[in-house]
């Protein structure tokens, strides 16, 4: 084959060749395939590397035993669940599937989910009721008692249901003095959680209040779902008075059952537990006041009584026999405490003069008296005791057991033997 021929073979091979797409023309069709084809689609799978963007979306993966694929809810969609998207969650979500084009990447776009086994509702029941229990808000220490008498009570509920007529009619039938303050509240829907919270937070603004009757009549889970907000819980948790929670019927129990210092299982019962019955404080006023009576009757015969045997006491007849006896006591003690002190004293006397007896005999002056004398030089007052200690010419002052004399010494006979 020429050269020629080959050339010419060639140019027709590559005029009889499809046009090749570019890789976004290629994505571009197929995303448009996709997602006509796919515009709402059910799928089944587990959760997992579940996340939430600042901005409020939550990426997943939702996967099977065999495959996986990529989700995503937008914030809005996501605001409205009831649950909590978490690893290991099983669900059945709803949405158009989406192919994302800088990635070559498709994903569902969740519109609806619903947990697989359990409602939507249920489960996040579940799960608030697991996160507030961890944080201690059902805790039994931290409940407050009821009032007894409460100055006022406040209501906190939908001022047209039929709740509220219940409660005050129970209230006032059974105690007529109670006051009452109702503060309205929607009880269901979207705005209902978050006003019943605020006025939780400020109702003990509202003078003389001292317990809360928070509450609604029955009702779907859907209905009462707005006491079974995390919003809700906290603002009763938070209250500076004690709340009595009253929702639904008996068979309903909501978070805020939970949290409340105290649960009512109707609204009409929380009317019963808040306020006494006026027959029964009566009655048990009377049954009081019997019993002081009795007490005060019993008290006073007694005391009688123990006057009676006081009286007939010889010593209270004759009271002041004592007094004399007692007089004769002390005068006897007078008598023998005056004789010994004279006693004592004579003892002293005699102590004294012995000690003076002693003392003269070994004075000077007794020696004196006997006929000697005591000689000083008067230059220096040094007694003499010898002949030896003077000089002719010395003065000398002797004296005498009466008197003394002054002398002048002429002469000096020393016994020098």
């Amino acid at each position: 084959m020429t050269a020629s021929k080959v050339i010419t073979a060639l140019s027709t091979a590559a005029e009889n060749r499809p046009q090749a797409l570019t890789v976004s023309q290629l994505t571009a069709r197929l995303k448009s395939v996709m997602e006509s084809s796919f515009r709402f689609v059910w799928v089944t799978g587990e959760i997992s590397n579940c996340k939430q963007a600042s901005s409020g979306h939550v990426y997943f993966t939702l996967k099977d035993e065999a495959a996986q694929m990529s989700a995503i809810v937008w914030r809005s969609a996501a605001q409205r669940l009831r649950f909590q998207l978490k690893d290991g969650l099983k669900i059945l979500a709803a949405g158009p599937i989406q192919l994302y084009e800088g990635r070559g990447q498709y994903q569902l776009i969740a519109e609806s989910l619903e947990p697989l086994g359990v409602g939507a509702l249920e489960l996040a029941f579940r799960q608030l009721q697991q996160k507030l229990e961890a944080a201690g808000l059902f805790d039994v220490e931290r409940k407050r008692p009821i009032p007894v008498f409460p100055r006022r009570i406040a209501l906190v509920t939908s001022p047209a249901g039929a709740a509220v007529r219940d409660m005050l009619q129970v209230i006032t039938r059974r105690w007529p003095r109670a006051r009452v303050v109702v503060v309205p509240v929607p009880v269901q829907g979207a705005e209902a959680a978050p006003q019943i919270a605020t006025a939780l937070r400020k109702v003990h603004l509202i003078p003389d209040v001292d317990v809360v009757i928070c509450g609604r009549g029955g009702g779907s889970l859907e209905d009462l779902w707005a006491f079974n907000e995390e919003i809700v819980a906290q603002a009763i948790f938070d209250c500076q008075i004690p709340v009595i929670s009253a929702v639904g019927h008996e068979i309903d129990v909501t978070i805020a059952d939970l949290v409340a210092d105290h649960r009512a299982l109707t609204p009409s019962e929380a009317a019963e537990l808040v306020v006494p019955l006026e027959s029964d404080v009566r009655r048990m006023l009377e049954q009081i006041r019997h019993r002081l009576t009795s007490a005060l009757q019993y008290q006073a015969q007694r005391t009688r009584h123990q006057i009676e045997r006081l009286a007939q006491h010889p010593q209270l007849a004759r009271p002041l026999d004592r007094i004399r006896e007692l007089e004769a006591v002390v005068d006897e003690l007078d008598e023998r405490m005056r004789r010994a002190m004279e006693r004592c004293l004579e003892r002293n006397r005699q102590q004294v003069r012995t000690i003076a007896a002693s003392l003269n005999a070994l004075s000077p002056l007794a020696v004196l008296e006997r006929g000697y004398s005591l000689t000083k030089r008067l230059d220096d007052g040094e007694l003499i005791r010898g002949a030896q200690q003077v000089r002719i010419g010395d003065r000398i002052s002797t004296l005498l057991a009466e008197g003394s004399l002054v002398s002048e010494v002429v002469s000096v006979d020393r016994d020098d033997a």
